[in-house]
């Protein structure tokens, strides 16, 4: 047997649980690391979500793409809860505490997963701005979203799967 292949791990398939767990996951990397609390709620109708994207890859036992997206006020608002009520400064501080809070909700939802904690590498954050785009799903892929508010503002987390 090639030893390349007997070292990768087993494929991790998704299933009807994972929207509760995503939720469970931003709920819990909010109150611990935020001291905030998010509301689940519905698809905003025909509003983007925001203006900042934050992502973190997964690769390995699941080969995905986690992202949170929110406008530019709620990631404000979360580096300075993050900062522990202190002004971030530049966006640059905003966006980093963004993709620090995609990576734990990431670390978090992949704790979570049978097969997932030692299977799974993240990869480090990414974060993009700007207000008219969308993401669509690789070609044999899909999406898990939900939909919260923080503050009164729409937050989304995205799970993209690949195919």
């Amino acid at each position: 047997m090639n030893p390349i292949l007997s070292d990768r791990p087993a494929r991790v398939q998704p299933d009807s649980t994972w929207p509760a767990i995503i939720v469970q996951s931003a709920t819990e990397v909010f109150q611990l690391m935020l001291n905030a609390n998010i509301d689940a709620a519905q698809a905003p109708s025909g509003e983007r979500p925001g203006q900042v994207c934050a992502m973190v890859g997964m690769a390995g036992s699941l080969t995905a793409v986690f992202r949170i997206r929110c406008s530019k006020e709620s990631a404000h608002s979360i580096a300075t809860k993050m900062l522990g009520g202190q002004n971030p400064g530049d966006e640059s501080a905003v966006y980093d505490a963004l993709g620090e809070v995609a990576n734990m909700l990431a670390g978090n939802f992949k704790g979570k997963i049978s097969g997932l904690s030692d299977g799974c590498a993240l990869s480090v954050p990414t974060v993009i701005t700007g207000e008219n785009y969308d993401v669509y799903p690789h070609s044999g892929g899909h999406q898990i979203k939900v939909y919260f508010l923080y503050e009164g503002k729409p937050i989304s987390i995205t799970l993209e799967l690949s195919g």
